[in-house]
C-alpha cells in the first residue's frame, strides 16, 4: 500500500511535455532527540501556483505522521495520510488548507508517531506547479464557515455526538452527508465534527448545513497529542498541537481555544492501548482550571464500557472532588459512518450525549455543557433519559440552599436500577426503577463549607447505561443571596433565578429549624 502511494506520488511528479515541473526530493533520517515533531524546509520561488508532497516512511515498522507550513504557518495536517498533500490558491486536498502560494520558505512537518526500526529514515517529494499545471479540480463548495444560528428553539434537552470524524481526518473517510445520515437516522440533533489537528471540513459545512437543515453541525477539533487527544469544541482556528516543539505547551492550547470561545473536553483520558491507539490515554499534565469536559465514554462497545468507564469515570471526578464544575460527555469516535460492525466499532450516537439548552445553535449548545447539564446515554438513544433537578432551582449546576430537594426523573429505565452517587461515592445496592415515567426525591443538606456533588446512574442488566453530569449544592453566602455556580447565567435571567432560589432557600431553612 506504502509502495503504491509512492510510486502514484512519483508518477504525479514527471515532467509534462508542455510544462517542467519542479521537483525536489528531501531524503532524510529522522533526527533523535525528545522532540515529537522535526521539519524538512524548502524554497519555493514566485509564480507556483500549487505544491504537492509526497511522502513515505521506509519502514513497515515505524509511523510517521506529516503536514505542511508556509512562512505564516499551518497549511494542514495530514496526519497518516496516505496520499500525497496538495495545496493551491483555491482547492486542496483533504486535511489541507486552499491558500496564496507565497515565495519564500515552506517546511513539512514530520511527526514522530511511532520509531521501531532506527536509524529511521524517510522520503519525501516535493512538486511545484504554475497555474498552468495544476492537477487539482475546482472545489466550488468550499466557502468561509459562517454560524447557521439557531435551527430550533426551546429550553429542553438537545441530542449530540461530541466526537465525530470526516474524511478531513487522515484515519477516517465519511463525508459530511454520511454522517448527518446516521446521525438523523440514530436521532441525533446536532455533531460536533472533531477532525485530527485540522479545521478544513470548516470549509464544506455550509453547504452541508444547507443541505441538513435538521441536524447541526457543530464545528471542532481533535487536539491530537503522542500524549493525549482533547476536543476543542466549538474551534473555528488551528492551535499548535506539537506539545514540547518549538516552545508550545499545552496551557497556550487551552489559551488559544479559550480565545475563540471554545470548551476544551479531555478525550478517552483511560484508553492505555500503547501503539493500538498512539497517545490516546491522556497523560499531559494540565491545570483543573484549563479542563472544560471530559469524555467518560467513547464508543459503547461492550469491551470499551468493562475496561475504560470505570477508569474514565475516576478520571472525571477528580476535577470535580476538586471543585471544578466539569462537565461529562460522550462520543462515539466514528471514523467510519456507522459502517463499522466489528467488535470495537460505534457508530455515531453510540453513546447519545443530552445537553440541555435554549435552542438548537452552536452557542446554546456550548452554554449548556458550560452549565453542566449533561446526561450521557452509553448505549444511544435507547438508553434511558434521566433528569436531576433541585425543587430550589439551580443556577448553571449548582442548587444554593441550606437543604436542596433534589428530583430525578428517569424515562424508559422501567425494570431496572439507579444509584445516586454522592461526592463520587456509589451506594452498594441500586434503587428499583419501578414504574416508567419514574420519579425519586431526596433532601441533600449542603455543607457547612464548600459543596457536595450529586449524580445519578441508571443500570440495566447491572451495567451502567445512563449517567448525569453533577448538581452541586451549596449554602448561601452570608446565611442568605444566592451564590452563582462556575458559568452561571447573567443578567435578567440570573435576577429571576436569584428570586426563585431566594423563596426555596427561605423555605429550606424554616424546614431545617
Amino acid at each position: 500500500m506504502a509502495l503504491a502511494c509512492w510510486l502514484t506520488g512519483l508518477t504525479l511528479a514527471l515532467p509534462t511535455t508542455a510544462h517542467a515541473q519542479i521537483v525536489i526530493d528531501l531524503d532524510g533520517v529522522v533526527p533523535a532527540g525528545d522532540e515529537t515533531h522535526f521539519f524538512v524546509p524548502f524554497e519555493v520561488p514566485p509564480g507556483i501556483a500549487e505544491i504537492e508532497v509526497s511522502h513515505l516512511a521506509l519502514s513497515p515498522d515505524n509511523i510517521l505522521d506529516f503536514g505542511l507550513e508556509d512562512a505564516d504557518g499551518f497549511r494542514g495536517w495530514g496526519g497518516g495520510n496516505a496520499e500525497p498533500a496538495v495545496v493551491g490558491v483555491d482547492r486542496a486536498s483533504r486535511s489541507y488548507v486552499p491558500g496564496p502560494i507565497a515565495a519564500g520558505t515552506w517546511r513539512v512537518v514530520v511527526g514522530k508517531a511511532k520509531l521501531v526500526e532506527l536509524p529511521a529514515l524517510y522520503q519525501l517529494r516535493v512538486t511545484l506547479r504554475t497555474a498552468a499545471e495544476a492537477t487539482l479540480p475546482a472545489q466550488p463548495e468550499r466557502a468561509p464557515y459562517v454560524d447557521p444560528g439557531a435551527l430550533a428553539t426551546g429550553r429542553r434537552y438537545y441530542a449530540g455526538d461530541f466526537h465525530v470524524h470526516s474524511r478531513e481526518s487522515g484515519d477516517a473517510h465519511p463525508t459530511l452527508d454520511e454522517i448527518a445520515t446516521v446521525a438523523r437516522a440514530n436521532g441525533l440533533d446536532f455533531v460536533v465534527i472533531t477532525d485530527h489537528n485540522t479545521h478544513t471540513g470548516l470549509d464544506y459545512m455550509n453547504a452541508a448545513q444547507a443541505r441538513h437543515p435538521d441536524l447541526l453541525f457543530v464545528p471542532g477539533v481533535e487536539f491530537t497529542t503522542y500524549a493525549g487527544h482533547a476536543n476543542g469544541i466549538g474551534a473555528t482556528r488551528w492551535v499548535d498541537h506539537r506539545v514540547g516543539v518549538e516552545g508550545a505547551t499545552i496551557a497556550d492550547a487551552v489559551a488559544a481555544y479559550d480565545e475563540q470561545g471554545a470548551l476544551f473536553s479531555i478525550n478517552h483520558p483511560a484508553l492505555s492501548l500503547g501503539n493500538l491507539c498512539i497517545g490516546c490515554a491522556w497523560n499531559h499534565p494540565i491545570d483543573d482550571s484549563a479542563v472544560d469536559a471530559v469524555e467518560i465514554m467513547t464508543g459503547a462497545t461492550s469491551i470499551a464500557r468493562t475496561a475504560f468507564l470505570g477508569a474514565s469515570l475516576a478520571f472525571w471526578d477528580g476535577f470535580c472532588a476538586r471543585g471544578r464544575h466539569v462537565a461529562a460527555l460522550g462520543g462515539s469516535d466514528d471514523h467510519r459512518a456507522g459502517e463499522g460492525t466489528g467488535t470495537l466499532d460505534s457508530p455515531i450516537g453510540s453513546p447519545t450525549t443530552m445537553v440541555e439548552a435554549d435552542e438548537l445553535s452552536v452557542a446554546a449548545i456550548l452554554e449548556g455543557v458550560r452549565q453542566g447539564r449533561t446526561v450521557v446515554r452509553i448505549t444511544g438513544s435507547a438508553a434511558p433519559m434521566v433528569t436531576l433537578t433541585a425543587r430550589e432551582g439551580l443556577v448553571g449546576d449548582t442548587a444554593t440552599a441550606g437543604r436542596a430537594h433534589l428530583v430525578v426523573r428517569i424515562d424508559g429505565g422501567l425494570g431496572g436500577a439507579f444509584h445516586v452517587v454522592r461526592n463520587g461515592v456509589t451506594p452498594e445496592e441500586p434503587l428499583p426503577i419501578d414504574a416508567d415515567p419514574f420519579t425519586y426525591e431526596l433532601e441533600a443538606p449542603a455543607p457547612d463549607e464548600g459543596e457536595d456533588r450529586y449524580r445519578v446512574e441508571v443500570l440495566e442488566g447491572g451495567k451502567t447505561v445512563t449517567i448525569t453530569s453533577y448538581v452541586y449544592v451549596r449554602r448561601p453566602v452570608g446565611g442568605g443571596g444566592c451564590a452563582s455556580a462556575p458559568g452561571g447565567t447573567g443578567g435578567a435571567a440570573l435576577v429571576w433565578a436569584g428570586l426563585l432560589l431566594a423563596m426555596g432557600l427561605a423555605r429550606g431553612r424554616r424546614r431545617a429549624r
